[in-house]
């Protein structure tokens, strides 16, 4: 089990956050490829869960505009479009300062913590050229940030995004850049440990710049 893997296995899950969780996975890794056409039946097969808890996924999913529910026709899960990423980083990357600056100041311990294992998984991930590990990283970022920070309204309005912005850079940007990419995400949890906002809130507007580079490189091809 790796580090991400546990840190996540010490929490029980209600089963509609597992299907939600599942789905997630399965549309950013393109398992669920874009602008496909599936329905609920075929995901509760999938996943081996009830229809409530996969139901609700779907709906939040919906909400978030990863899947679009079309009645009587299925589910038609979110075309890719290149210039799209560099749409998501514009509306993410305000939020994303704010949200360091202010995991910088009410980290507590615990969360130290948690940011540090973080941190591994990232560093373990860029060693064995793991890109779903490396996935698993940033989203558990994500979500540390967003308990450390003490913000649920920036929390909330950036999450759908973050996940917009990974299966964007699955699709384009995988291959390449990984090492890049994660000493920017290493120095922005640093920044945090060292409880210093300006630091945190100038890493995480420079993640944001990097990720615009490759996301206009994207558009260009």
């Amino acid at each position: 089990m790796n580090t991400v893997e546990t840190e996540r296995a010490e929490v029980v899950e209600p089963v509609s956050a597992k299907a939600y969780h599942a789905l997630e996975k399965m549309i950013v890794t393109l398992e669920l490829p874009p602008g496909s056409v599936t329905t609920e039946r075929v995901l509760i097969e999938k996943l081996g869960l009830g229809r409530t808890p996969v139901r609700e996924a779907i709906q939040r999913l919906a909400w978030e505009g990863l899947i679009s529910v079309r009645p009587r026709a299925g589910l038609e899960i979110a075309p890719l479009h290149a210039s799209d990423w560099l749409r998501v980083l514009d509306a993410r990357r305000g939020v994303e300062v704010i949200l360091a600056r202010s995991a910088a100041r009410f980290a507590t311990a615990d969360l130290a913590a948690r940011f540090q294992a973080t941190a591994l998984a990232i560093h373990d991930a860029v060693l064995t050229n793991d890109v779903l590990g490396y996935l698993e990283a940033d989203k558990l970022l994500d979500e540390v940030m967003a308990l450390a920070a003490d913000n649920q309204f920036a929390a909330r309005l950036v999450a759908p995004l973050q996940t917009h912005s990974r299966r964007f850079w699955f699709r384009f940007q995988s291959g390449t850049g990984l090492a890049e990419a994660a000493g920017n995400h290493v120095a922005l949890i640093r920044a945090i440990l060292a409880r210093d906002e300006d630091a945190a809130g100038t890493e995480a507007d420079r993640l944001m710049a990097l990720l615009r580079l490759h996301a206009q490189a994207a558009a260009m091809r």
